[in-house]
């Protein structure tokens, strides 16, 4: 069944427990087949529309494959994920690069691969980057990033929409668009509002799309595409509802209007964050506080956005224990280093086994070396019931430090 929400409580404990005992914690474990249940509903509720997958949310090989297996295109925030995308077997055109000041190691290698991919879209945000890439020869095929200055999000550090880093400000973007066609294959414009974003948002959004749908009825060049960015949100927290993914595409669609170019939308954490969990195991227990092996290097969001993430004790007799309120807390040697504040949990104790809810957006692809910390592995099932197998292996330390000279 294709639920719109995945909660923690539906993951089975079970095989959570095999995951952690055959490859050690802490552990991401993403089920691809819950990312195949995303992207059918998305596409089903954006028919007309081309879907493309903001890959910053988890790059991860099979996740690429498996997005696109589904009929979703691929958009790429660096030069690195254009690779990742293209090894993972995408065409170039399926693939759009979004640069964001890019530095020139970036711009060389996708003007390098779109010399023999001329498919791949190249976005630019800035009458720099359109310098830049004349600079290197580039003629191809070019989307150009508009701020619409509308922003929308769940914190400011990713309401995009409204930041002057983000795309050529919206009353320059026709005269840069007559001017990007003398030397670009011009076919699209882009703007995106912020991450995060829910129902409560949908004013920003849809104002964001009416903008976007004047910008290219007044076009002084034909557009193939008007991409309105993503940032749908998901709930996170267990007494939230999900998005009402229905009314947000009626609402994109009414915005936008009648235009002669086709609707292009960018999902992201919508996608894998519900097929996601981090697994960590308790090490410490304290009166109000625990500890445990997972820590802000493997998981940033609670402690860089304040970002709740829901908790699960997987202890075989979680049921039947008494509660407490704790703060869980990881192994890095920051104040700030804070999975969740004052949750009610079973009786915690040591080598119980923890399940971190949401975590397949935005998890492992924020995580570091901090504290000469290896990163994580990350193991993958095709099916809700099927055998875990290695995605990504476990960092050592002797990965950290080969790159010494």
């Amino acid at each position: 069944m294709n639920r719109q929400v995945r909660r923690l409580a539906d993951w089975d404990a079970d095989s959570l427990h095999d995951a952690a005992e055959g490859f050690d914690t802490p552990l991401y474990a993403l089920d691809l087949g819950r990312v195949r249940e995303n992207c059918r509903r998305m596409t089903a509720t954006f028919p007309d529309a081309d879907v493309l997958y903001a890959a910053k949310a988890n790059t991860l090989g099979r996740v690429l494959e498996t997005v696109h297996d589904e009929g979703v295109g691929i958009e790429c925030a660096s030069a690195g994920e254009v690779r990742r995308a293209l090894d993972a077997g995408v065409p170039a055109t399926d693939v759009q690069y979004t640069a964001v000041n890019p530095p020139d190691v970036d711009l060389d290698s996708v003007v390098s691969m779109a010399a023999s991919r001329p498919e791949l879209t190249v976005t630019a945000g800035a009458r720099d980057t359109l310098d830049r890439l004349r600079e290197r020869g580039y003629d191809g095929r070019l989307c150009l990033r508009v701020n619409p200055g509308v922003g929308a999000g769940h914190h400011e550090k990713v309401t995009t929409g409204a930041d002057a880093k983000f795309g050529v400000p919206y009353d320059e973007a026709e005269e840069i668009l007559a001017s990007a066609a003398t030397d670009f294959d011009v076919v699209g414009i882009h703007a995106h509002a912020g991450s995060g974003i829910s129902g409560d948002d949908l004013d920003a959004h849809r104002e964001l799309v009416s903008r976007m749908g004047a910008l290219v009825r007044a076009s002084p060049v034909p557009l193939e595409f008007v991409d309105v960015g993503g940032g749908f949100g998901v709930p996170y927290r267990p007494d939230e509802g999900p998005l009402d993914l229905d009314a947000v595409a009626d609402a994109t669609r009414e915005a936008l209007g009648e235009v002669d170019a086709t609707l292009t939308v960018e999902p992201g954490r919508y996608l894998v964050a519900d097929a996601g969990v981090l697994l960590t195991e308790i090490n410490t227990v304290k009166p109000t506080v625990i500890g445990v092996d997972a820590g802000m290097t493997d998981l940033l969001r609670p402690a860089m956005y304040g970002a709740y993430h829901e908790l699960r004790s997987l202890a075989p007799d979680a049921a039947a224990r008494s509660t407490r309120t704790v703060t869980v807390t990881g192994p890095v040697c920051e104040s700030g280093d804070v999975l969740a504040r004052e949750r009610e949990l079973p009786a915690p104790e040591r080598r119980d086994l923890l399940a971190v809810g949401n975590a397949g957006a935005y998890g492992y692809e924020m995580a570091s070396n901090y504290n000469t910390r290896p990163r994580p592995a990350t193991v993958v099932r095709e099916r809700g019931d099927g055998e875990w197998e290695l995605g990504r292996r476990r960092e050592t330390v002797s990965d950290i430090t080969d790159l010494e000279a």
